[in-house]
């Protein structure tokens, strides 16, 4: 197995060290609006919801699909949904959980602090994106944001889920219109440099 940097234990990748140091910071105006879900939202209980879901993936027949967040994948996981890629961060409302135990053929280990999007972060998306089979990013911060970098980099027809806390879960198509919204979030974010 050929590797970016270096290979740790169990089919691990880390990423070589980024010499990108923009960071794209979350406004109180975005954070208001990515409190309202950007793509379908599927409510009910958590049983209802999966199955919802599950019948959702069905009828649209993803390219791929791609979880961000702890929680939702492991729901995915538990009822399963057949999941590409997992974005976790090993927490949820930023507390500290039990790691998620699957089978995957690569992990990718990067950074994102809380509130912000990071490129090396983006870079990792990226590459689980182009590698085969069924791949775990870990992030070391916060994977919240991400979900919208994933959207931006996912192919045509892939299906992004995440989380929407004490609702449900919300599934992005990734289509051009999509894109479109997620490029004005990124666009309106506030663009700062890492010394």
């Amino acid at each position: 197995m050929s590797t970016l940097a270096e290979e740790g234990p169990t089919n691990s990748l880390h990423l070589p060290k980024n010499d990108k140091k923009v960071i794209r910071l979350l406004t109180d105006e975005l954070r208001k609006e990515l409190k309202q879900p950007q793509g379908l939202l599927i409510e009910g209980t958590l049983e209802e919801t999966m199955e919802k879901l599950k019948k959702f993936i069905a009828k649209e027949q993803p390219s791929t699909v791609i979880s961000v967040g702890d929680i939702v994948s492991l729901h995915m996981i538990e009822h399963k949904i057949a999941l590409n890629i997992l974005i976790i961060d090993n927490k949820t409302m930023r507390k500290p959980i039990q790691p998620i135990a699957v089978d995957v053929d690569q992990t990718l280990y990067t950074e994102n602090p809380p509130g912000a999007i990071t490129d090396k972060a983006w870079d990792a998306i990226n590459r689980a994106i182009e590698l085969k089979g069924k791949t775990k990013v870990i992030v070391d911060g916060e994977e919240d944001l991400l979900t919208v970098v994933t959207v931006l980099s996912a192919p045509p027809n892939a299906l992004v889920v995440y989380g929407q806390p004490h609702k449900g879960v919300v599934a992005v198509k990734v289509t051009e219109e999509s894109r479109e919204r997620m490029h004005r979030i990124i666009d309106a974010m506030e663009e700062t440099s890492k010394s």
